[in-house]
């Protein structure tokens, strides 16, 4: 790799991290968040405005990429991110900050899949491995080191959480225009509105779905029904919009490939993962042994180093043999037994076990994500490259929210029952479950929380091992497909008059 393009892969690496970073560096803040801006009850919805928005917006900022240019879309989106990230830094209510969110979810929507996207552009397949692998170090660095700084942040002022983007994404901008040299390129199509439409519509029925499901209203109340009618709807009507539309911004005809299907269903599974690691262990070590976020982000330090490391060696293997099968079914089959690992965490399992125990399915949810990956842009035409980047992002993005949701039931359902067991149902009403609530409980009040957060820890570790046999199970019905080996080249792009 020469120094030209090693400088633009640079820039392309910062804009993607700004994302991801953002996100960790929220959480250790929120608190500090409320605390000024008041407006409790749309705490949820800084996250969720977020999340919706940057799914609804992943797939478009993709086939834009496709249609006028992935260098200047992918510039495109950094700019609405950092606008998003500059209003909310200055937001001086909930609300506001909830609708400056949404600008920052729109940018973040391109963000990963325009990185993708120039990386299949720049680099075939046969040889872009070990960029991927160093991609993939991103996400970890972001999880590892953005507790660290949303925890200084709370400290020295949130607004600083947001306001640390700009500097990043104007370096990225300055290298990514400087550097990166792709063939200029416009084709004439028009932007499938409709679909982006439904696709909107879809994503945000099951986004509440997932949210309000099981907590705010009972699975079978009319809300939750409405909306998944409505979101099942809407998924059929896209479908056959779809299907009609010149440049549909899902392209079906990627699905009629068997391993581009396998490997966004596997890469779903992915997200699910992922959740696990990030949201519900720090949550054990915080309740159980009364680790600070930030350490209980460092205590889950050995899932991010597994996975950074098997990113790293998967991309060099698959990059020298050409073989990328096994990496799959050994990903699922690992991440499986990842999650049953974590039955053996108890009120009084040792701290450092408990974090040594987190590797096993870091390196699992390494596997999957390196090898879908590889497999989505060694299935997709050079002209579908940028939907088919879309197209990973958001089947993990969505892995992510759903299984938060679903995950999040389980331990949910099981703690409460727990609770209600030890100390009855008026008494388990009244326990706020934080650390600082914890230390003013009775020892056998905070025995019985430890004992409910551990099995709820149970319970979620069972429903996402089931999720990982599933996917050991798909990946056996990957083909080898060769990668391939010439330059991604700009291939003939034709618009239906």
């Amino acid at each position: 790799m020469d120094r030209t393009l090693r400088t633009g892969v640079t820039g392309v690496m910062l804009g993607m991290i700004t994302a991801p970073l953002d996100g960790m560096m929220l959480g250790p803040a929120l608190p500090s968040i409320v605390r000024d801006l008041g407006g409790l009850e749309y705490f949820s919805w800084v996250a969720t405005a977020y999340l919706i928005c940057m799914a609804a917006s992943t797939p478009i900022w993709g086939k834009l990429g496709d249609l006028y240019g992935r260098k200047a879309v992918y510039m495109a989106s950094i700019l609405v991110f950092l606008l998003g990230s500059g209003l909310s830094g200055v937001a001086q209510d909930m609300v506001q900050l909830v609708g400056f969110r949404m600008v920052q979810g729109l940018g973040a929507g391109g963000l990963m899949t325009g990185a993708l996207a120039l990386i299949g552009e720049l680099v075939p397949p046969r040889h872009s491995g070990r960029l991927m692998g160093l991609f993939g170090i991103m996400m970890p660095i972001a999880f590892i080191a953005g507790p660290l700084l949303g925890g200084l942040f709370a400290d020295a002022g949130w607004r600083w959480a947001f306001f640390v983007n700009l500097p990043i994404g104007a370096v990225a901008l300055l290298l990514i225009g400087a550097a990166v040299r792709l063939e200029r390129r416009r084709i004439r199509a028009r932007i499938d509105y409709l679909g982006a439409l439904l696709l909107t519509v879809v994503l945000v029925a099951l986004s509440l779905v997932a949210s309000w499901g099981g907590t705010r209203y009972a699975w079978a109340s009319a809300p939750v029904l409405g909306l998944t009618l409505i979101g099942v709807a809407a998924l059929a009507a896209l479908l056959l919009v779809e299907r009609r539309v010149a440049e549909p911004i899902v392209p079906l005809r990627l699905f009629a490939d068997r391993n581009f299907t396998l490997a966004q269903v596997i890469r779903f599974l992915g997200g699910v993962g992922m959740v696990v690691a990030a949201t519900f262990l720090p949550q054990y070590m915080q309740l159980v042994h009364g680790a600070s976020p930030v350490v209980s982000g460092l205590l889950i330090l050995p899932a991010m180093l597994g996975m950074v490391a098997v990113l790293i060696g998967t991309g060099r293997l698959i990059s020298r043999t050409g073989r990328y099968r096994i990496y799959p079914i050994l990903g699922g089959a690992t991440v499986a037994a990842g999650m049953l690992a974590l039955l053996l965490l108890r009120p009084g399992t040792n701290l450092a076990l408990a974090s040594a125990l987190t590797l096993i399915g870091g390196l699992g949810v390494g596997l999957l994500m390196q090898s879908t990956t590889i497999i989505t842009v060694n299935s997709a035409a050079p002209r579908d490259m940028g939907a088919a980047s879309g197209s990973v992002t958001l089947w993990h993005t969505m892995g992510a929210s759903l299984g938060m949701a679903a995950l999040g039931a389980l331990y949910t359902a099981r703690l409460q029952d727990t609770l209600v067991e030890r100390l009855g149902a008026e008494a388990a009403t009244r326990i706020a479950l934080t650390p600082e609530a914890l230390a003013r409980l009775t020892p056998a009040a905070r025995e019985a929380v430890h004992l409910a957060v551990s099995n709820g820890i149970h319970a979620m570790a069972l429903g996402a091992a089931a999720l990982g046999a599933l996917a050991f199970a798909l990946a056996w019905f990957i083909r080898e497909v060769p990668l391939r080996d010439g330059a991604p080249s700009a291939e003939p792009a034709t618009a239906a008059a």
